[in-house]
């Protein structure tokens, strides 16, 4: 994955607020419509929530005209409801995003990126990691030995 990035400490107060914050940021990041993205998220999202359990929500959509996969991780200051498979608040977001054309790839991303989160000592580590640059080394540290 390619050109992502770690942001902590948005405080958006519902899930359609921090669809929003993070399809942004994304945009701002990547270069892309921001409506556009939102509705491409928002899009994946009707069909079922992407709130994973234990406070982990993976949005993930694909996007006409992008190069490559490319992930985004967020840590909210504050969980929020996100109408989860377990109905507990979310605070870490993993935004996904892949080109229109990619299939298999796009699956083993969602897959491995989902291995990382389901192990409670890595959203713990994430959760009291100081800075961004924290959480990035131990999402890719665990990214790492974690690839199948």
């Amino acid at each position: 994955m390619k050109g992502g990035a770690v942001v902590s400490g948005l405080r958006p107060t519902s899930k359609k607020q921090a669809l929003h914050l993070i399809s942004s940021r994304a945009a701002d990041r990547l270069g892309l419509s921001a409506p556009d993205l939102l509705k491409a998220v928002l899009e994946r999202e009707s069909l079922g929530s992407t709130g994973v359990g234990s406070g982990v929500a993976i949005p993930h959509a694909r996007y006409p005209g992008l190069q490559s996969i490319t992930g985004f991780f967020f840590r909210l200051e504050n969980p929020i409801p996100f109408d989860a498979i377990d109905d507990e608040p979310v605070d870490l977001i993993f935004l996904l995003l892949a080109p229109d054309e990619e299939g298999s790839t796009h699956l083993r991303a969602l897959a491995q990126i989902s291995r990382v989160l389901r192990r409670p000592e890595v959203r713990q580590n994430v959760r009291n990691a100081p800075n961004e640059d924290a959480i990035m080394a131990l999402l890719n540290g665990e990214s790492q030995s974690n690839a199948a």
